[in-house]
């Protein structure tokens, strides 16, 4: 029976250090790390993560500026709202939660906001920078697996990773940085034959497909440890519940540790936006 890697309560000890580092940036350098978030329509899952990342701000005495526009919103008006945002001095990161109203393309979107406020990590001069190794502003769910793996594992150099799923959000970025941490990183994808057989081999396994229980027990290689990305809603037993890619039961029989859904990746991601906008307020100030 492997351990289960407690995603909940390391996001919790994160937020703590980034506590008592916004209580010394603002007593020492008069430096309030400050985030705007903005909310286009009236998604309900958006508007409960938007909720939680506010909440987050307030426990750790982050500023949070939240902007909430219609759903008939234009392109030309999110992205004026940007432009004032990105010159702003006091606001430090911008997240634009997705996803946006089909009538706005979010790749614009996201390529208007300032790199050294991009906190979710998406602009391409951050995804250019994470490629060469030059890490400024990395994507949050990637960062806080990495996180967990380290801290189970320590030195992760020479292991097998196998990262499920090829996403720009996750399966891309999640790669690059096992790369820098010199694992030997294999992708598989919906496209990859005897896609079993290669995550058999994986010391550490990152699953972020999107699809249910899509890792089986026979997938795992004994003692590997597994990062269940995947946040899906299923019924069962008449009930709705969260369960991630992983087939969570039985592949906690043969792994040496895993996340679970929920309560393992998820409130990490949130952890590591407030990481970043802390790095992004240094950055600015020229503190690092």
């Amino acid at each position: 029976m492997s351990s289960v890697i407690d995603g909940k309560q390391f996001a919790d000890d994160l937020c703590e250090k980034l506590k008592a580092e916004v209580s010394e940036l603002e007593a020492q350098h008069q430096l309030l790390p400050c985030i705007a978030v903005v909310l286009v329509g009236e998604d309900p899952a958006s508007q409960v993560y938007v909720r939680n990342k506010v909440r987050r701000c307030e426990q750790l005495g982050i500023r949070s500026i939240e902007h909430r526009l219609g759903d008939d919103t234009t392109e030309e008006a999110l992205l004026a709202l940007i432009d004032e945002l990105n010159n702003d001095s006091a606001v430090h990161g911008i997240l634009v939660q997705l996803p946006v109203p089909e009538q706005i393309n979010d790749k614009a979107v996201l390529a208007a906001i300032s790199p050294a406020k991009d906190v979710d990590g998406f602009h391409v001069e951050n995804v250019g920078a994470l490629t060469v190794g030059e890490n400024q502003m990395v994507p949050c769910t990637p960062l806080g697996s990495l996180m967990m793996l380290q801290d189970r594992l320590g030195d992760l150099s020479g292991k097998h990773a196998v990262v499920i799923g090829r996403s720009n959000i996750v399966g891309k970025p999640m790669a690059l940085l096992l790369l820098q941490q010199s694992c030997t990183v294999t992708i598989v994808h919906s496209r990859t034959k005897n896609i079993e057989a290669l995550c058999q081999q994986a010391d550490i396994l990152v699953a972020a497909v999107g699809r249910p229980h899509f890792v089986k027990a026979d997938w795992v290689k004994p003692g590997a440890v597994v990062i269940d990305v995947g946040i899906n809603r299923i019924e069962q037993d008449g009930k709705s519940r969260l369960v991630g890619d992983v087939d969570f039961d039985a592949v906690s029989e043969v792994a040496s540790a895993i996340t679970p859904v929920p309560g393992g990746v998820g409130p990490m991601t949130i952890a590591c936006l407030m990481y970043n906008t802390v790095a992004a307020a240094k950055m600015q100030q020229g503190l690092v």
